[in-house]
């Protein structure tokens, strides 16, 4: 059971804002939800996107965080898979409707009337929360609460964006190297690709840092790798990394933008689309996405990178993602 009755949790009470700490009250489980103590939380850019009001109409205020990892204290009268003390991954994805076509023909992750954590239901910057049971993931034993908490959603749309780029892709271009981005390296290189890091000019640390992972050739976006590719992913929100990605892959090649938010694409010439050159996106991720990747990713295994800040820290975390000074993921430690 919760130890008492309010907890401390960082709040967006109006985007563009700062984060508040406050003491609100727990979180009661509904009928089929989980109450969890929160372990660690980690901070993505989503949440950025979120507290900058990129993303519109946010519930208000607001608990963000969707890459929660909590133990159980609690359960609802129709709970089902978990048990008290158990330790269990909330992702992004918290809820669906499970009768739109979107949900009928297995595409979760378009639902018509999905319920995101830490954006429509308070998430995970707070000692604890609440999600639905069958959202929620047990988490492989052989990662430390901060080292998983990433893959929760950075681990996550990496891997749905890596499978959108082709399995026959045996050269990968990644646009932005950061915690989704070094995650899925460690995967691609286990699997045998070629990884191509591409980082803004002059970021020879991040470049370096992408080379110590097994990338192959890393370079600023405005380069030419040694070789043509035959897919590329932009995991950065920089809509002019389009054009610059298809301008380096080859015939029949895809270009993945993998995140929610994008700054507008530039228009380009048709000749750098033809050849059946093609762009795609990719949005959220199903549960089948998170049950499939953690058996795979302790194989390889995928480790994060992580820098650990407290609670009260959340909007130094958020700060430092915004500004690039990460060499991988940023984590919230709430308690232990």
């Amino acid at each position: 059971m919760a130890e008492s009755k309010t907890m401390r949790a960082m709040v967006l009470r109006v985007p563009g804002t700062p984060l508040e700490q406050a003491d609100v009250p727990v979180p009661e489980p509904g009928p089929a939800q989980v109450l969890l103590k929160v372990r660690a939380c980690g901070a993505c850019r989503t949440d950025l996107h979120i507290a900058d009001g990129e993303l519109a109409r946010p519930k208000l205020p607001l608990i963000l965080g969707h890459q929660i990892v909590g133990t159980v204290v609690k359960l609802g009268d129709q709970a089902a898979d978990f048990a008290p003390g158990d330790r269990v991954g909330v992702p992004w994805l918290g809820l669906t409707d499970g009768t739109c076509r979107y949900c009928r023909q297995g595409r979760e992750n378009l639902c018509d009337n999905a319920v995101f954590t830490g954006y429509n239901i308070d998430g995970g910057y707070a000692e604890y929360a609440a999600a639905d049971a069958r959202y929620c993931y047990p988490l492989p034993a052989s990662y430390g609460d901060a080292e998983v908490a990433p893959l929760l959603c950075a681990g996550l749309i990496g891997y749905r964006s890596y499978r959108m780029a082709g399995a026959d892709s045996e050269r990968i271009g990644f646009f932005g190297f950061g915690s989704a981005a070094h995650l899925l390296l460690q995967l691609a290189v286990h699997e045998g690709r070629k990884v191509f890091a591409f980082t803004r000019r002059g970021d020879l640390q991040a470049q370096q840092f992408a080379l110590r992972l097994g990338a192959v050739w890393a370079g600023s976006s405005d380069e030419r790798p040694p070789e043509e590719l035959d897919a590329a992913i932009v995991f950065a929100p920089v809509g002019a990394l389009v054009p610059a990605a298809l301008r380096v892959i080859a015939k029949g090649g895809v270009v993945v933008c993998g995140g929610i938010h994008m700054s507008d694409i530039p228009s380009f010439p048709y000749r750098i689309l033809w050849e059946e050159r093609s762009i795609s996106s990719v949005a959220n991720l199903t549960r089948q996405d998170g049950r499939d990747y953690f058996k795979i990713a302790p194989q390889a295994p995928v480790q994060a990178k992580v820098e650990i800040f407290p609670l009260e820290k959340a909007n130094e975390a958020l700060a430092c993602i915004r500004a690039g000074k990460l060499e991988g993921s940023a984590v919230l430690s709430v308690s232990s």
